[in-house]
């Protein structure tokens, strides 16, 4: 079934890359809704945005929405992957900037008020999108590809020349409340040589050591280090969930990716949903259902966060 939240949640922080203040507040939508951001501090033009692969900007450090009229949110990733990752299909996403708060740079604040909030049942089935056929995207040696499979699974690698970083990979179901327990609080990582060249392109205006893991070589500045010896890669995955949460719908499928960032994710999104013949609408059985992210997931699950 589709899910909703049983009443709205705010949150209040900074762009991660305009640096800008922002208040953010999710609120319950109707059944057949969808993901929707409003933008209250538009005046002129349409400040409705649908969060769908179709409205997605290519841009290589965060994944960004514009509608017609050029009205825009950007860094919607986190906030995406905390939706498919709680099971919420209907809500609605108001905010008064053009991009949503970095908070911890990970998932987790989103996913802690989520579940503490509450999600409840709507009375509509839930539709999910099942690969049919592999289909693959590349650019350069990074490349991502869907496949067939029963549930959402998830395989990703990434190669950096930092010793503190170097290759990592990892292989996840998604299933019963996965990415709650594995990946919602791997945050977002760059390189310390990278801060200064960024920030000069009017980039990371708002990172900081405490919502970016900063590598240097082989040290991790951020205090605190690491919060998983993979984090990076995990924090990758998560990227993945959010931006493949744009497709509209759940995917049953396998996603592989190497190297792939945002970019790479939303032409992969292209490339299977303009064809038809690459996927079908279905409606969830309740073994289906089972096997993606977000089923049975409640507050309990958030235990070993709270410390």
């Amino acid at each position: 079934m589709q899910h909703t939240l049983r009443s709205k949640t705010t949150f209040k922080g900074v762009g991660l890359h305009s640096g800008k203040p922002v208040k953010l507040t999710v609120h319950p939508a109707p059944a057949e809704y969808g993901v929707w951001f409003k933008r209250t501090d538009v005046r002129q033009g349409d400040p409705f945005i649908p969060a769908n692969w179709q409205y997605a900007i290519h841009t290589p450090l965060c994944t960004r929405l514009e509608n017609e009229d050029g009205v825009a949110v950007s860094t919607v990733e986190h906030l995406m992957a905390a939706l498919a990752g709680c099971g919420l299909t209907n809500v609605v996403v108001e905010l008064d900037g053009p991009e949503v708060p970095i908070l911890d740079g990970s998932s987790l604040d989103f996913v802690r008020s989520f579940l503490t909030t509450g999600v409840v049942e709507q009375n509509a089935p839930l539709r999910a999108i099942e690969v049919l056929k592999t289909v693959e995207v590349t650019a350069g040696d990074a490349w991502a590809r869907l496949s067939p499979g029963d549930g959402l699974r998830m395989q990703f690698e990434i190669d950096f020349v930092e010793d503190a970083i170097g290759k990592q990979s990892k292989t996840l179901s998604l299933a019963n409340g996965a990415f709650v327990h594995h990946l919602c609080d791997s945050r977002t990582f760059c390189r310390n040589a990278d801060v200064e060249n960024m920030r000069a392109q009017g980039l990371a205006l708002g990172g900081t050591f405490e919502n970016a893991i900063v590598f240097d070589g082989g040290q991790v500045l951020s205090p605190g280090g690491l919060r998983h010896q993979d984090e990076p890669v995990r924090h990758k995955m998560l990227d993945a969930m959010g931006d493949l949460a744009l497709a509209g719908a759940p995917i049953l499928g396998l996603y592989e990716g190497y190297k792939a960032g945002h970019t790479l994710t939303n032409r992969l999104l292209q490339a299977v949903l303009s064809d038809p013949s690459n996927y079908q609408m279905v409606e969830c059985t309740t073994t289906q259902a089972q096997n993606l992210p977000g089923a049975g997931v409640s507050s309990s699950d958030l235990i070993e966060f709270n410390t």
